[in-house]
């Protein structure tokens, strides 16, 4: 009976809509407890490890399980895109044209900051959007926040890396070879013939989904947009009325929430303090990534919005508001993995990749706490003015 109960329990703390949120600020939190601990070695020398394969643990996890997360984003979004929230125009263009503000602003902050310094070239880093973190976040405010808000902010921050995956293969790779490139698109092709042929097998995606994964990785592009082309590629309903979408997007959801994006916090928070850290903060570097993330990122969406929606072009989110628009803004400022990703090709130097990083992890958290103290104190205000 009481392995019942401790089984029940185990159940309800998974089917909570704040227990993936609990899980992956968790494993931030051990992550950097173990980079500033006696650990650290072993674990660096862990991800650093290959366990028989020319990649390391870390690229799996960054490159091969980090995809897996995208395909189920990428499935959300079609799914959204086909009969959902995205399905009319004016909502589906919102989210791009703030995608594109939000990495636009934090860009022109950074630059202006770094003009004509040796760290100009981390121009790219405050651009892109966590969305693992972000919707962690946001899953704990699944209760106070209209839904459309999630389907926004996902929607928004695919694009959002989406543009940085391409600012990387433009301005930060060093060579991109198109013949594996051709090789992924011939693939993608014949995703696109089975979806033709209403083909409703999701095995029949997967497996040439696996051959696009890994020509993209060997085109120098990030391999996690292989994710995304896969989903793009599944029918959301088939004549029969089998929906391909949903029943992927279900089977993915428990592995990505509670083994995947955990993971990922684990193997890339492992940030080690070092003495003089706090004053880096305010060097132009530490500026421009805090305010290109914390203050550039809010206002080039909220601008973004505002002048879609007042030329009509778009319009807000089911139920949304534009304190609503703030809150998402915020949280769409948590920039930390591809913007460590973008650090890193960036600066040759172990010491401004240090720099940067922490950086990173600091305007995160900023991002974070206000994005979240933002939408629930307006939540709580309704809620007491709605029982007046």
């Amino acid at each position: 009976m009481a392995k019942l109960r401790r089984l029940q329990r185990a159940i309800d703390f998974i089917e909570h809509p704040s227990s993936s949120g609990i899980i992956l600020l968790s494993c931030v939190i051990i992550s950097l407890i173990i980079a500033n601990s006696s650990l650290n070695d072993a674990l660096n020398n862990i991800l650093n490890s290959h366990p028989g394969t020319e990649l390391s643990v870390s690229a799996w996890i960054n490159d091969g399980l980090m995809a897996i997360f995208f395909l189920m984003a990428g499935l959300e979004i079609k799914r959204e895109i086909v009969e959902g929230e995205l399905s009319d125009v004016k909502k589906a263009t919102l989210p791009v044209l703030c995608a594109l503000g939000g990495m636009l602003f934090p860009a022109a902050i950074y630059a202006l900051l770094n003009q004509n310094l040796t760290t100009s070239a981390g121009w790219g880093i405050p651009m892109a959007t966590d969305i693992a973190f972000a919707i962690a976040i946001l899953n704990v405010l699944k209760k106070f926040i209209p839904a459309s808000l999630r389907v926004f902010l996902t929607a928004l921050a695919i694009v959002d890396d989406l543009g940085a995956i391409v600012v990387i293969a433009v301005f930060y790779s060093q060579g991109i070879h198109y013949d594996q490139l051709l090789y992924a698109g011939g693939f993608f092709a014949l995703l696109l013939i089975f979806n033709a042929f209403q083909i409703k097998h999701i095995v029949f995606y997967l497996i040439p989904g696996i051959f696009i994964w890994y020509f993209i990785h060997h085109s120098g592009v990030h391999a996690t947009v292989a994710g995304v082309l896969t989903a793009m590629a599944i029918p959301v309903k088939t004549r029969s009325g089998y929906q391909p979408v949903a029943a992927l997007e279900h089977k993915l959801s428990n592995p990505v929430n509670f083994l995947i994006i955990p993971l990922f916090a684990l193997a890339n928070t492992n940030i080690r303090y070092e003495g003089g850290m706090l004053g880096e903060l305010f060097s132009p570097l530490g500026l421009g990534v805090i305010c290109g993330l914390v203050l550039g990122k809010p206002l080039g969406i909220l601008l973004m919005a505002w002048a879609a929606v007042k030329s009509k072009l778009s319009k807000l989110p089911v139920q949304a508001n534009w304190i609503h628009m703030a809150g998402m803004g915020l949280l769409a400022g948590i920039g930390f993995t591809m913007s460590i990703f973008i650090a890193l090709l960036s600066f040759n130097t172990p010491a401004l990749q240090s720099e940067a990083k922490f950086a990173i992890l600091i305007a995160s958290v900023l991002a974070a706490s206000a994005g979240y103290i933002c939408l629930k104190t307006y939540s709580s205000k309704q809620k007491a003015v709605a029982n007046k």
